[in-house]
Order: C-alpha cells, then structure tokens, then sequence
C-alpha cells in the first residue's frame, strides 16, 4: 500500500472514530493495544464496493495472545465454571488427558470481540460495530494453560442491508500457536452502523 493510501486511512479512521469520546478511546486502545495486527498492520478498511475485492481473502490476523491460569481464573470466577479441568492443575494433570489445566472454550469464544477489533475489514464512514451473531461455532482443539492464540479472519461476505447498515461475514480461526490444529473456527457478523 502506498504511503499516500497509509495516510488516507489513518485520517478516516481518525474521523470516523471522531464521536468517541477520548476516555473510550484512550480505555479502548490501552486495553487492546497488545493485540495488534502481526506485522503492525493497520486494519483493513474499504467502501461496501471496495470490500467485494477482499471476498474469500484473509484480511486479518492478530499477535499472539498468552493463556494463563490467572487469566482463566478470573473467566472461572466470573461465569461460575469452577469445573477442576479449568482451575485445578493437579488434578487436572492426574484425571485428564490434557496434563494439566485448559481453557474454558467460552473464554476462547469470548476473546473474538477483540480479536476482531484489529482483524476484520472495517467499513469505511461506519461509526461502531454491532456484534450481530456467530456462525458454525466448533472447538476443536483444547487451549492449555501457557499456550498462546491469535485470531486469523477472511472476509466471507459485505452487504448492504439499508443506507444505515452493512452486514459483514468473516470466517475466524483461532489459532494455536506451534499446532496445526485450530482452537476454534466459527462464522463471525457484525453490523456496521453508519
């Protein structure tokens, strides 16, 4: 991408995301800021009609992203899911065939919001996204404590619902790291809010 296109993108991003107010946005990029794109890639951003170009393309994928036992915890401790796979390493290591603790999947699943503020295409002169529903959801590897996943998504689909909405479809995989088998893939739409 040419420096002049680089420019263009961050000075829309900057106005569309305008009507924030600066504590949300300050809060937003402090909390997120470890899950940039790999590469320091900036999001994709695009018209409905330039979008059609990125259809069946990866247009996003995400750092690495550590699991720990703190972490998982604290998912225990606020979804009430105390079961010992997840927070009980001896017995864990003792009764199951994972050899110490996982991860919840909905602490997987629920890690694709952020994810996706950095993966998925965003819309051009949209001003916020609303999660609309998942897809096709299958957990199809466990997440061991200490390992690390990231967020890879390819734009399925873009369209105009009215001249206030854009349906969006990215397929996301959640990665992990050094294993050839996903974590997670599920069908992920937004609606993009103009």
């Amino acid at each position: 991408m040419a420096l002049t296109d680089s420019l263009q993108d961050l000075r829309n991003y900057l106005n569309d995301s305008a009507a924030m107010p600066a504590d949300s946005q300050l809060r937003n990029y402090v909390k997120t800021a470890t899950l940039g794109l790999a590469g320091e890639t900036a999001p994709v951003r695009a018209t409905v009609q330039q979008a059609q170009a990125f259809l069946g393309r990866e247009v996003g994928m995400t750092n690495w992203f550590p699991i720990t036992q703190n972490l998982v915890n604290q998912f225990a401790s606020f979804t009430g899911d105390f079961q010992f796979i997840h927070v009980d390493q001896d017995r864990a290591q003792r009764e199951t065939c994972y050899a110490g603790t996982i991860a919840h999947g909905m602490l997987t699943m629920a890690l694709m919001p952020t994810f996706a503020t950095y993966g998925t295409l965003k819309i051009i002169g949209t001003k916020q996204s609303i999660i609309y529903g998942l897809d096709r959801v299958r957990f199809l590897n466990p997440v061991r404590i200490g390992s690390r996943i990231r967020g890879r998504f390819t734009l399925l689909s873009a369209e105009e619902r009215n001249e206030r909405e854009v349906l969006l479809r990215h397929s996301v995989t959640i990665e992990l790291e050094n294993e050839p088998k996903p974590a997670l893939i599920a069908d992920w739409i937004v609606v993009a809010v103009r």
